[in-house]
């Protein structure tokens, strides 16, 4: 894509690079065996995929991406929280993996490219949840997302992920002494807060071997909302967060009643739900 001024899109990871991340998530997989509603039905076309993010975020956003690419050939581009990018290493990995800062001049692009767009519009806020606030969506006053979409009249897909939560206990946050005097000296100097102090398997940085749960939505067709001002760039923006809430309480009730949700469950039946999608 020909850069302007203000665009900064990094190549789209190729057929290739796509498969990889599959294959590498594939031993993960037979343990983890994520479940997948809805994913049949999700267009092969231009799309917003806007969903929660997971604490830390981390360790189910690759899952669905190798899935959506491997049943539906869909490669996502992922928008960036401009923190990232203050973080040598970590940003060129993420890049590397197609993110791009989630910028309007840099979603317009993508959005004239017809690029396939994920979201999560509670940003940092989600990733560094305190204790207490599993599955809380935290997107505050954000409308960008609606507003882009509007604009181009760019269809939103909702999802939801669920079971990354429970793989870590949240010990310590920005509420706690002395890592709230961290987090706000972080903030000055880095532009991000300290991250919660999390609790694996026993007292290790392990995570639990959850089993995870992903929702995928009906595209929300965004024209009708086209010249409406304001009021329709909240309503979108209302509609596609009761969306996401919904399909969060739908897998929740999913795993709840799902009988390989255990580890034991999962390794004694390896073939379970894994890639299915109901």
């Amino acid at each position: 894509m020909p850069l302007t001024e203000g665009i900064d899109i990094p190549p789209a990871p190729g057929a290739a690079q796509m498969d990889r991340l599959h294959a590498l998530l594939a031993p993960l997989a037979r343990v983890v065996q994520p479940m997948f509603i809805g994913l049949d039905d999700v267009p092969e076309r231009r799309a917003l995929f806007v969903g929660n993010h997971t604490t830390f975020g981390l360790i189910d956003v690759p899952f669905m991406m190798g899935e959506l690419w491997d049943r539906r050939g869909i490669a996502l581009r992922g928008l960036g929280d401009h923190g990232h990018y203050k973080l040598p290493l970590w940003r060129e990995l993420l890049t590397t993996g197609g993110m791009v800062r989630g910028t309007r001049e840099n979603v317009r692009a993508l959005m004239r490219e017809e690029e396939p767009i994920l979201v999560y519009p509670g940003g940092g806020g989600e990733v560094f949840k305190r204790r207490g606030e599993k599955y809380q969506l935290k997107w505050k006053e954000r409308l960008g997302f609606a507003r882009l979409a509007i604009e181009f009249g760019y269809p939103i897909v909702p999802f939801a992920g669920v079971g990354a939560e429970e793989m870590y206990d949240v010990i310590a946050d920005d509420r706690t002494p002395g890592i709230h005097q961290l987090s706000q000296l972080m903030q000055r100097v880095v532009g991000i807060p300290a991250p919660p102090i999390p609790r694996g398997i026993g007292p290790t940085l392990l995570p639990r071997p959850e089993r995870l749960y992903f929702w995928f939505g009906e595209e929300i067709d965004t024209a009708p909302f086209a010249g409406s001002g304001d009021d329709g760039v909240r309503e979108l923006r209302d509609t596609v967060k009761a969306e996401v809430e919904g399909g969060i309480a739908l897998l929740l009730e999913e795993r709840e009643r799902d009988p390989h949700r255990g580890l034991r469950e999962r390794l004694r039946h390896p073939s379970g739900d894994h890639g299915s999608s109901a």
